[in-house]
């Protein structure tokens, strides 16, 4: 298994993480400092926060972590087992949903909304392949708060690459990318900060 730690410097150019098989492209410390320190207050103290169950060898466990669903198009999202009933897209996560589309020339219309409290709080492995994000989707990863390492490994060849994603970076994922990649948020023991991270995306009915 060859595996990857992508290093940026601080005024970074934005950077490709994988060598085949889709785009994952990092916009490091993407949205201005003050900016995104006014954002994670209100997102942390305004979002009507949710923890469901996941259904995992057919057993419900809390989810590590909160998060809600938000679009105006009323399209639920389900995923390991779970329905998400949407709420309504914010002001603030309209301002962000624009600044993304015209760095990436896509178009959005929802966004799943994560808090990571702690370094208890995590994500397994997996991908955004449901059929409701498309068949090779463009998703925008916003991250606000503490830095956290993002990991993606290669279904076929286990290729893994690693990075710190920093607060106010933006990850553009596109392409085979969800096909042939899984991704995680893997627990840390380290003292970390909450951080709040908006995966926008466009979903249609199925």
């Amino acid at each position: 298994m060859l595996m990857v730690m992508a290093t940026l410097s601080l005024f970074s150019e934005p950077q490709e993480l994988l060598p085949f098989d889709g785009s994952a492209i990092l916009h490091n410390r993407f949205f201005d400092e003050n900016f995104t320190r006014e954002a994670f207050e209100n997102l942390r103290e305004s979002t009507p926060w949710e923890q469901p169950e996941i259904v995992m060898f057919g057993k419900k466990y809390p989810q590590a972590g909160f998060s809600t669903w938000h679009t105006d198009t009323g399209v639920s999202y389900v995923y390991s087992g779970i329905e998400r009933v949407a709420h309504p897209m914010t002001e603030i996560l309209h301002e962000f949903r624009r600044r993304c589309e015209a760095v990436t020339g896509a178009k959005f219309n929802s966004v799943l909304v994560n808090l990571y409290r702690d370094g208890r709080d995590s994500v397994s492995w997996h991908s955004d392949n449901e059929a409701i994000n498309g068949r090779e989707p463009t998703i925008a990863s916003v991250s606000l708060g503490a830095t956290r390492r993002f990991d993606l490994r290669h279904r076929e060849t286990k290729e893994t690459v690693k990075v710190d994603l920093e607060d106010g970076s933006l990850l553009v994922m596109s392409g085979l990318s969800q096909q042939c990649w899984v991704h995680q948020i893997a627990k840390t023991a380290k003292p970390v900060g909450p951080r709040i991270n908006l995966t926008f995306r466009l979903v249609q009915s199925v």
